[in-house]
């Protein structure tokens, strides 16, 4: 079975590669390199569900391939769980901007300024749908609870990476290594879960 993975973030396709190659080995798994081009729909839902699928069913009209999208980002409890959906346009720079995820970083921690240190707790929310040429459809979701940290650590990882810390660990996910990050990760757990329904 072939698998389009509709994303243009070229370093979430590799996580995305990355975990869907170990959960269900016998899928073929497309990018959109592999495709034809196709116009990038905005994302217009106030739910990480809601984008995730509008992507999904995007790429199944264009391709006719069973297709997955997926929406994530970074919830602060402080924040009243923003920069959420938003949290790749946080700052207001349009895709493709240079530094626009350390633009995001920054505003955020300078959001968070006045905010003492035991309430900067949040999480990665990750929501991946997957749509079938048919009309079948499935949303899973993905949470990784932890706190940021005021002062970015690591250089793996992407967006908020540096800033965040998972519960349990004293690393920032952009310390973790890959196979550290995609066992705990918001992607991992809902990238897995979707595998099970391939």
């Amino acid at each position: 079975m072939k698998l389009l993975l509709a994303t243009r973030n070229k370093k979430k396709l590799v996580e995305l590669r990355r975990v869907l190659e170990e959960a269900a080995s016998e899928v073929e798994l497309l990018g959109l390199d592999d495709v034809e081009t196709y116009p990038e729909a905005p994302e217009t839902g106030l739910t990480f569900e809601e984008n995730a699928l509008l992507k999904a069913r995007e790429a199944v009209r264009y391709t006719g391939l069973p297709s997955v999208g997926d929406d994530s980002g970074l919830a602060v409890d402080a924040l009243n769980g923003m920069p959420g959906v938003f949290s790749a346009r946080w700052s207001g720079l349009p895709s493709g901007a240079p530094d626009r995820d350390g633009a995001n970083l920054r505003l955020v921690l300078a959001q968070l300024g006045d905010v003492p240190d035991e309430h900067l707790g949040g999480a990665f929310v990750c929501a991946a749908a997957l749509a079938w040429p048919d009309g079948r459809e499935v949303v899973v979701r993905g949470e990784m609870r932890g706190h940021l940290i005021r002062t970015p650590r690591g250089d793996g990882g992407f967006g908020y990476d540096p800033i965040f810390v998972a519960d349990g660990y004293e690393k920032t996910t952009a310390e973790l290594s890959p196979a550290e990050k995609d066992a705990i990760s918001h992607r991992g757990k809902a990238f897995r879960a979707l595998a099970a329904h391939l």
